[in-house]
């Protein structure tokens, strides 16, 4: 679970806020890109095959995520196109792909931003993303305007969410804005303040909650939610930046204000990513524990994901990994894919075990059967390396 955290209009970590990941458009595409147009925002397209192995695994498990679904959903026109069924040669004929899957952004315009290759985890997928909003900055364009001294509402509000989109600051334009409103109730000076709550310690993100209601009316609940959860990572940022645990009280204490229900989670979530920045690996497999217990459980998915991040954090201390073998091992034999039994192996090798890392391997061999030649030359190349 990497956790980077630009001033976005995003959700990463929110198992709580959705029941399903991406919700994909169902429209043609040039409706995609009419939408894309009067929404301002990008789209994403899963170009894929039907016979593709990693497509069917991302399908699985990445775009059913409820963090991906947060980000994504919020940020793009998402779409699934099959390159090899007739009806989308048009696209095909525009967009070439040479490998599946293909990941496309592609603005209203049909101009590709970012074009990527293979298959992503959860965390991947959101970075992914993350750098194709950084790649579409328009705020320049509204930069310009400003400095000419136009203070057009719109073009302000325009302003704040390309700042936010581009992961520039954009609190000094809220700020001036609101000032200047006497009714801050009115729905688009509630919405401004959704746009602009970019910080949890920040007076426009206490004005946020305390107009919670009124912005849930006019914006929804899940809006509210991952713009919480957004303000509340960018104030983890910095006391990471400045190893402060007094901004990471603050940060947990205003998730529990602002959204109560995800309270729980989101505070193991933030001591884990705060802990591993500042190497305490004890306070760290303590809050990875809260997590497991509270809403990672017996997920298989959620369990893999949890034990690469353990072991990607503390790579070489006993306890941690210790207890990635046994979340690796219940992932795997619940699961059963062979990504998971090869994260247990490599766990084996880690420990110096090699020979349970060859016996593990080869069981990761067998679930990958025939339809992945390229995870079984891995597989091949791995147990070769324990020689």
């Amino acid at each position: 679970m990497r956790f980077f955290i630009p001033v976005l209009l995003f959700a990463i970590f929110t198992l709580n806020l959705r029941a399903q990941g991406i919700e994909f458009f169902h429209g043609t595409w040039a409706e995609a890109l009419e939408k894309a147009k009067g929404e301002e925002k990008l789209i994403f397209v899963d170009a894929f095959a039907s016979w593709c192995g990693p497509c069917k695994r991302m399908a699985k498990e990445t775009f059913p995520d409820e963090k991906v679904g947060a980000f994504f959903n919020g940020n793009f026109i998402c779409l699934k196109i099959d390159m090899e069924k007739p009806e989308n040669a048009e696209f095909a004929g525009k967009f070439p792909v040479n490998s599946y899957p293909t990941l496309f952004f592609i603005d209203g315009n049909g101009k590709v931003v970012l074009r990527e290759i293979g298959a992503k985890s959860v965390d991947q997928l959101i970075e992914t993303g993350k750098r194709a909003l950084g790649k579409n900055d328009k705020s320049v364009d509204y930069e310009k305007k400003y400095n000419e001294g136009n203070r057009d509402p719109k073009m302000l509000f325009d302003y704040v969410r390309a700042l936010n989109a581009a992961g520039k600051p954009s609190l000094k334009i809220t700020n001036e804005y609101l000032n200047t409103q006497s009714d801050l109730t009115t729905e688009f000076n509630l919405r401004f303040m959704l746009e602009g709550a970019v910080d949890a310690d920040s007076r426009v993100f206490d004005l946020m909650v305390k107009n919670k209601q009124k912005i849930a009316e006019v914006a929804g609940e899940e809006a509210f939610n991952a713009r919480v959860e957004t303000a509340c990572k960018n104030t983890l940022k910095k006391a990471v930046e400045y190893k402060n645990e007094a901004l990471l009280k603050e940060t947990k204490a205003k998730m529990k204000l602002a959204n109560p229900a995800r309270a729980e989670a989101f505070g193991s979530e933030v001591d884990m990513f705060y802990y591993k920045a500042v190497k305490d690996s004890d306070n760290y497999l303590k809050a990875a524990k809260t997590l497991q217990k509270a809403s990672v459980k017996s997920n298989a998915a959620k369990l893999h994901e949890l034990t690469i991040d353990l072991v990607r954090s503390f790579p070489e201390d006993k306890k941690v990994l210790d207890q990635a073998e046994k979340w690796a091992k219940s992932a795997a034999e619940t699961g059963g894919l062979a990504d998971y039994w090869m994260t247990l192996a490599g766990i084996y090798k880690l420990k110096g075990e090699k020979n349970k890392a060859r016996e593990t391997a080869e069981k990761a061999k067998d679930a990958a059967g025939n339809g992945d030649s390229m995870l079984k030359s891995k597989i091949d190349y791995f147990i070769q390396s324990l020689e």
